[in-house]
């Protein structure tokens, strides 16, 4: 209390409209006012603690009448009481005057309890002015509060019927209903039986193994050493099996500054810790480590530790001797901005990389700032990796007076506002205490950080930094693996027997559908690879013939689909298309439809047959237009079997594949076809149609060719 009302003598004096001129003046004093108010006052001081606003500023939401000193009325009793000659039933006194006292709204929730729940658990009850199971209830909430609440914990209540979608947005589907809000997530309390024991369990059951480290003669050495992390070590020694929950809020609220390990004391694999640190085995210990893990720097050891005596001791010792500037966040508590010159705070920053050999340089500058005597209100000594913080180096770098590289030289900082510094550059290079310039640099940072400390003292040059990055934020995968624990999380405390049954049959359904897809794609694709193999058949005397396989590659040219597979063509397409009669069509086909169906998955090759009857007169058309002098053309249909056409109506040629052998000779004509065969086998995925020798260049010098090519074929069937 003291060191409140000097505080408040302070900053009174300094912030008296009368003796100062900002214009902001009067209100701040108004504030301080207000502050030192609520500070003297415990009650109101322990309302702000746990529900984060004055007692005032939520008296509208507890404001009830009392009723104590009227007569109530009661039916029931004119009916069955004594005076009626009947029999008097007595109900336990029990109200909802207590939920009411603790009631919160769902603004006071989203922007007080959310945002403390990071560093202070809070138990929500639900309930409602005319549920019987929440008066039942109410005795046993009493109870967890005088557990609970001395402890650390945050209590309060949320009345169900006003904040509907509150209750909603959480999941309650029953009152009352009890929650944890723990890091801005809430968890449901599942159990029908409410009882102390198994709220303490259910909430100790929320809090991270890892919160707590268990630790052993076997692993002492690497947790102490592990300040490396940039956080102070604590060692809690106990004779429980598991840690109190008293020292799972502690670590939970310091859990970004300090690292807890718990030793249990009389086990046989802790004797050399307690041997080495001395430890008393019949009471409880605290002691607190930082880069030096064989001495403490701070010790309690009593048979119940208070909270505030350890909140007191972590707050004095929660920093390294030498931290990092490794966030935003232990930027701001190292270095706050100042706006008061003769108040300001020096920040003795140097810069280096993460690597042994700067070690020696850190060491330096932490036993240099062990030996100094400045008060950690007025100097802090840190350090900080230009590899990972480059906009803030380099922020320092680019001004004036920095020097050409900024690795291993020391930067004073004072921070005027949130992105506004003034700094000065130590000239000479930090190097460690083993060069020769050792005493001339220490004594020219000593002398410096004096001269800055003067009210006088100025710093030479200022600079805009932007927000550090934090370097121990969660990667992207652990981001997501976090993301998908609470959403399981979520669904298994939030989804009840009678949702659950849907929702399997939704996923076994989907399931169920991408499977048949996928094995119906998987059907089509065997299909398509022996689709053109021919099966066998029965002809009228019973004798077993070759089947005529499925021609699914070849398409019918004529009149209705001549614009369909020519004249529509788009730019580097072809038709592919064999000319035969009816009696050499079965065989003719068949025999094509082998030979192209690797082509098959090639977009730009369309694939099909012209029947003489019906085309003769076009495709003597079509050979008169190749001539180069038009004449009248007498041909035998019987020629003109097998002769293979590529047409490309986009640029309005073709090219023409006649043989001039009969294929019944079976000696050469087997040869030559299976030579053939393979010539197109080995051509990959016959996207250029090499096989039939046409080429798909769209180039003016290969139609040509091809132009060329199509008329000595024509000359040769004429």
């Amino acid at each position: 209390m003291q060191e409140i009302r000097k505080a408040y003598k302070q900053l009174a004096k300094e912030w008296h409209p009368d003796k100062n001129s900002d214009p902001a003046a009067e209100n701040r004093f108004v504030e301080i006012n207000q502050a030192y108010e609520l500070l003297t006052d415990p009650e109101r001081r322990r309302h702000f603690d746990t529900f984060g606003v004055a007692v005032e500023e939520s008296a509208q939401f507890r404001k009830k009448r009392d009723y104590s000193q009227y007569q109530r009325f009661d039916p029931l009793d004119e009916l069955f009481g004594a005076q009626a000659g009947g029999f008097k039933f007595h109900f336990q006194d029990h109200d909802v005057t207590l939920f009411h006292k603790l009631r919160v709204t769902t603004r006071m929730y989203e922007n007080k309890l959310v945002p403390k729940s990071y560093e202070v658990p809070y138990l929500i009850m639900f309930y409602s002015d005319w549920c019987f199971a929440c008066l039942q209830v109410e005795p046993i909430w009493r109870r967890v509060i005088e557990e609970l609440e001395p402890v650390g914990f945050g209590v309060a209540t949320i009345h169900a019927e006003n904040e509907v979608l509150l209750a909603r947005k959480i999941g309650i589907h029953s009152l009352p209903c009890l929650i944890l809000l723990m890091d801005g997530k809430a968890s449901v309390y599942k159990e029908t039986l409410y009882s102390v024991q198994k709220v303490v369990d259910f909430v100790r059951g929320r809090f991270l193994y890892t919160l707590v480290q268990s630790v052993t003669d076997d692993n002492v050495n690497a947790f102490l050493n592990g300040w490396v992390d940039n956080r102070v070590r604590a060692l809690i020694f106990e004779r429980q099996e598991a840690v109190r929950l008293r020292y799972l809020l502690m670590a939970f609220y310091y859990r970004d500054r300090v690292a807890f390990g718990f030793v249990q004391l009389n086990s046989p694999n802790t004797e050399n810790i307690q041997k080495k640190f001395k430890v008393p085995l019949d009471i409880e210990t605290l002691l607190l480590f930082n880069e030096n893990v064989n001495r403490s720097v701070a010790s309690l050891s009593m048979a119940d530790i208070p909270i505030k005596t350890m909140r007191d001791v972590i707050n004095s010792n929660k920093y390294l001797v030498l931290p990092r500037l490794s966030s935003q966040g232990m930027f701001d508590a190292l270095c706050p901005p100042e706006w008061a010159p003769p108040r300001k705070r020096l920040c003795v920053v140097l810069v280096s990389e993460n690597t042994p050999y700067h070690d020696e340089s850190r060491q330096a500058l932490r036993e240099f700032a062990q030996e100094a005597p400045y008060s950690t209100e007025r100097v802090r000594f840190a350090y900080i990796f230009q590899e990972r913080q480059t906009e803030f180096v380099s922020a320092l770098a680019n001004g004036e007076g920095s020097p050409a590289e900024p690795v291993l030289h020391v930067a004073i900082i004072w921070r005027r506002d949130h992105n506004h510094i003034k700094y000065e550059w130590l000239p000479r290079t930090w190097s460690g205490a083993k060069s020769h310039e050792w005493n001339e640099t220490r004594d020219h940072l000593e002398s410096t950080i004096q001269r800055l400390l003067r009210a006088s003292g100025a710093l030479s040059y200022e600079a805009v930094i932007k927000e550090l990055i934090d370097e121990h934020a969660q990667g992207i995968m652990s981001r997501i693996l976090t993301k998908l624990l609470q959403t399981a999380e979520f669904f298994r405390d939030n989804m009840t027997k009678d949702q659950l049954l849907p929702l399997l049959s939704i996923v076994a359904t989907i399931l169920f559908i991408v499977a048949g897809g996928y094995i119906l794609s998987y059907v089509v694709m065997m299909s398509d690879d022996t689709g053109q193999d021919g099966g066998f058949m029965c002809d009228n005397n019973g004798k077993t013939k070759a089947a005529v396989p499925q021609l699914r590659l070849l398409h019918e040219l004529r009149a209705e689909t001549y614009i369909g597979m020519v004249r529509m063509l788009k730019p580097g397409c072809r038709t592919i298309v064999v000319l035969v009669d009816a009696q050499s069509k079965n065989r003719l086909l068949s025999e094509f439809h082998r030979i192209v169906w690797p082509y098959r998955k090639n977009k730009t090759l369309m694939f099909g047959h012209v029947a003489l009857e019906r085309g003769l007169d076009w495709y003597k058309c079509l050979l008169t237009l190749s001539l180069p002098e038009p004449r009248e053309l007498n041909i035998n249909p019987r020629n003109c079997v097998g002769t293979v056409l590529s047409l490309n109506g986009h640029r309005r040629y073709f090219c023409m594949y006649h043989v001039k052998h009969p294929e019944c000779i079976k000696g050469k004509a087997s040869k030559r076809m299976v030579k053939m065969t393979k010539h197109f086998s080995n051509a990959g995925d016959g996207t250029n149609g090499a096989f039939m020798g046409f080429d798909t260049s769209e180039s003016d010098d290969t139609e040509t060719s091809d132009i060329e090519q199509g008329s000595r074929h024509v000359d040769d069937v004429s």
